[in-house]
């Protein structure tokens, strides 16, 4: 077996992937300090191509050295906005028929491997801050309450590999939907 190069990859230019059709997920930033952290999410999103990322709060916004760092170019592909309160975008996006989905350790969460995405709808996965994780009433008001399940002894991960958990996780479901 042998390694790709860059050159067979067959990567889409910066026009094309504005062009393609974006799989129904966007993600929401409530209150990440890391830039890094911020940064990795664009690549994520970038690599599954995620519609929009909200930035929300204390959230940092490109463009920024530490952002585009991790985010190797994906903040000129990946859609964002800054909005100031993360509960306000909840609502909104409640209104317009998206089902909120706060990534968060809580009772009565359902478990990720347990949770089934219905064809034809549009999903706003939040994810909190690295220590406050997502605001409570922002976790409060949300449709759906989803949890790793983690079996060490931290019960505790990074923000961009939860993140790239869970979109990996609901784009493989999507996938299987459409298939």
């Amino acid at each position: 077996m042998r390694k790709l190069k860059n050159s067979e990859l067959d990567r889409l230019s910066v026009d094309e992937f504005k062009n393609t059709e974006k799989t129904p997920l966007i993600i929401v930033l409530d209150n990440i300090r890391s830039l890094n952290n911020i940064g990795s999410v664009f690549r994520t999103s970038d690599a599954f191509l995620i519609e929009k990322i909200y930035l929300c709060g204390i959230t940092a916004k490109p463009p920024h050295k530490d952002i585009h760092k991790t985010a190797l170019g994906s903040t000129e592909t990946v859609a964002w906005e800054y909005v100031t309160d993360t509960l306000e975008l909840v609502k909104k996006l409640q209104a317009e028929n998206i089902t909120v989905c706060s990534i968060e350790q809580a009772e009565n969460a359902m478990m990720l491997n347990d949770f089934t995405p219905k064809p034809d709808q549009k999903y706003a996965l939040v994810f909190g801050n690295e220590v406050k994780g997502v605001q409570q009433d922002v976790v409060s008001n949300s449709d759906v309450v989803l949890e790793i399940p983690q079996f060490g002894t931290k019960h505790s991960l990074n923000i961009s590999v939860s993140c790239g958990v869970v979109v990996w996780d609901v784009f493989s479901k999507l996938e299987s939907l459409s298939s």
